[in-house]
């Protein structure tokens, strides 16, 4: 099962120019008290960031399993945020990354 021990965390390029730190240091914190633990993870899984009511809502979405877990925040929604974030695990190097990165 993936992400169960992290050695280091990094945000790619994209992400890093794309998204505030506040926001980014966010998927950190619903990997780790919100999915570690409690569903099984692959190693590489997706977030849809969409608006609702002006502000900001990730979702964690898994196609196999049909399961999508929303997290509404009160961080104002930018138009111009990225659609989907993909964090990826790679023997506890784990990276945010943008769907053309992932390539």
């Amino acid at each position: 099962m993936a992400f169960e021990i992290s050695k280091e965390r990094y945000a790619s390029f994209g992400v890093a120019t794309s998204l505030p730190h506040e926001i980014i240091d966010t998927f950190w914190d619903i990997l780790d008290n919100y999915l570690k633990g409690v569903i099984s993870l692959e190693s590489i899984i997706s977030f849809r960031l969409t608006e609702k009511k002006g502000k900001l809502t990730i979702c964690y979405q898994n196609q196999k399993q049909q399961t999508t877990i929303a997290f509404d925040y009160n961080y104002p929604y930018d138009p111009f945020f990225p659609n989907i974030v993909y964090l990826i695990d790679q023997s506890g190097t784990e990276t945010l990354l943008l769907p053309h990165e992932l390539d």
